[in-house]
């Protein structure tokens, strides 16, 4: 397992939220929050069902319009240049937005072609580890193959940034902690990464920083050390020992890291 790093992009902003808001009606989804991310780094937005996180990152990919604040991105300005933005930035498509019928080469092929793009489909496909796949269907993958190959299709444009929403859902303990190392591997390349999740220990060990949002507002925002510092300044114990390793540990320690039905 790769460990997280620093590395000479991180301090320069690629993406500024000013006083962001979202609202529906009456309701408001989102509730003037304010963030920065830094070129390169791994940035987890967390937060329970209902909190405005997706909302803010549809807002952010251009996908949803808001109703006030400020989005930079890439130095571009959501309401200036969204165009722009949608050339620098690829975003994980769910399963829905695959055609059932075409192979894996066919379907980048395919994506290829709406972002007026040449590529060798088969070097992505083996940046990935889904080379012997080529010629599978869509529908004929693994959970964690699925997954890694909607990740490489947010790479077919050569985006600064990815934005990931909770790529490893529903995924065993191997097939996650390959997807892990695969995020890693992309971030190591220069690319920054946003991820959603519901998975403490992933954003633990995958962000560099971390936003948490509750009700339309963030109430945290730090490195994930930092914050567990902080609570633990307040007197706060877990109510049993904390060991050094745990099931998910022993899990993989006995299968082995290489996944038998993901090869």
């Amino acid at each position: 397992m790769c460990l997280k790093f620093r590395n000479k992009y991180m301090s320069k902003v690629i993406i500024s939220v000013k006083d962001l808001v979202k609202n529906y009606g009456s309701f408001q989804a989102v509730k003037g929050i304010s963030f920065d991310v830094n070129e390169g780094e791994i940035f987890g937005l967390l937060g329970p069902n209902g909190a405005g996180k997706s909302t803010t990152l549809e807002i952010i990919e251009t996908l949803r319009s808001k109703s006030a604040g400020e989005v930079w991105v890439n130095g571009f300005n959501l309401d200036k240049d969204p165009n722009s933005i949608k050339q620098v930035i690829g975003v994980q498509l769910q399963t829905s937005g695959f055609y059932p019928g075409l192979n894996l080469v066919e379907l980048i092929e395919l994506f290829a072609g709406l972002y007026n793009r040449k590529i060798i489909a088969r070097d992505l496909l083996k940046m990935v580890n889904l080379e012997d796949k080529a010629k599978s269907k869509f529908k004929d993958l693994s959970g964690g193959q699925k997954q890694r190959f909607s990740i490489a299709t947010t790479l077919i444009n050569e985006p600064r940034i990815i934005f990931l929403d909770e790529p490893t859902t529903g995924l065993d303990p191997q097939a996650r902690r390959n997807l892990w190392d695969l995020i890693q591997s992309i971030r190591a390349k220069g690319t920054t990464v946003i991820i959603t999740t519901h998975y403490m220990d992933e954003a633990e060990v995958l962000c560099d920083r971390i936003a948490i949002i509750d009700a339309g507002k963030i109430i945290a925002l730090a490195t994930p050390d930092k914050l567990i510092d902080d609570l633990v300044a307040t007197g706060f114990e877990r109510p049993k020992e904390v060991k050094k390793a745990n099931l998910e540990d022993v899990f993989i320690h006995l299968t082995g890291h290489a996944l038998r039905d993901e090869k």
